[in-house]
């Protein structure tokens, strides 16, 4: 099997977490005599090509991070320019990452994406999905092989299958909601935790105010 992988993420690919993800998908999947290609729309240098592939294969990926509960505004502005497949037998899947640990922050656009591939003359086949990927360029790299492996996993199983099933997708995106108890822990701990640790990075970035600053608050108190 072919597979046309196109990222819709934003960010430029050395910066990408998708794009990490997808090179541990591509791993699993091309164990078996599979080959991918993959094109990055945050080079708009790609966006021909990357149509042009579309138009020609009958295995597509999209893959994406989880934009203010949809997609990215790069992507749809690609998929607005598609033209709809006039021969049937293409299935379009869709890998959708985010920094929210519960999956049901996924599950709107998740619902949009399910819309998109009768539009396109596509089938659709499925869409994979995982949060609490935040991390993935920020950890060291035996961390993040850890948490790309079961990325890796599923590029196997697509690699054999070539969708992605419910019964799979819920099973890999768990939890579907954060448990009480660890609510109640992450309100009296993790907070402090995750506030040291946003400092740190940036201040890496060059903040300088802290991260709660209202610096329009008494304008429009004034205004």
């Amino acid at each position: 099997m072919h597979l046309v992988i196109i990222s819709g993420a934003t960010r430029p690919q050395p910066m990408s977490n998708t794009a990490k993800i997808i090179a541990a998908f591509q791993k699993g999947f091309e164990e078996n005599g599979n080959t991918t290609e993959v094109w990055y729309l945050s080079d708009r240098r790609q966006w021909q090509e990357a149509a042009r592939a579309f138009e020609q294969n009958s295995h597509i990926l999209i893959a994406l991070p989880l934009y203010v509960e949809n997609i990215p505004g790069i992507l749809l502005e690609f998929l607005t320019g598609l033209k709809t497949k006039e021969t049937s037998g293409t299935k379009l899947a869709f890998l959708l990452q985010g920094g929210f640990p519960e999956a049901s922050q996924s599950r709107c656009c998740e619902a949009y994406l399910e819309t998109l591939p009768v539009q396109l003359g596509c089938d659709y086949a499925g869409t994979l999905i995982k949060g609490d990927m935040f991390g993935i360029g920020l950890v060291d790299e035996k961390s993040r092989k850890k948490m790309l492996a079961p990325f890796t996993e599923m590029g196997r199983v697509f690699g054999e299958t070539g969708c992605f099933t419910k019964a799979d997708v819920d099973a890999f995106a768990a939890p579907e909601y954060m448990p009480a108890k660890q609510i109640r822990m992450y309100n009296w701990v993790g907070k402090r935790i995750s506030r040291f640790f946003m400092g740190h990075i940036a201040r890496k970035m060059g903040c300088t105010d802290q991260l709660d600053a209202k610096p329009y608050e008494n304008s429009l108190v004034h205004s």
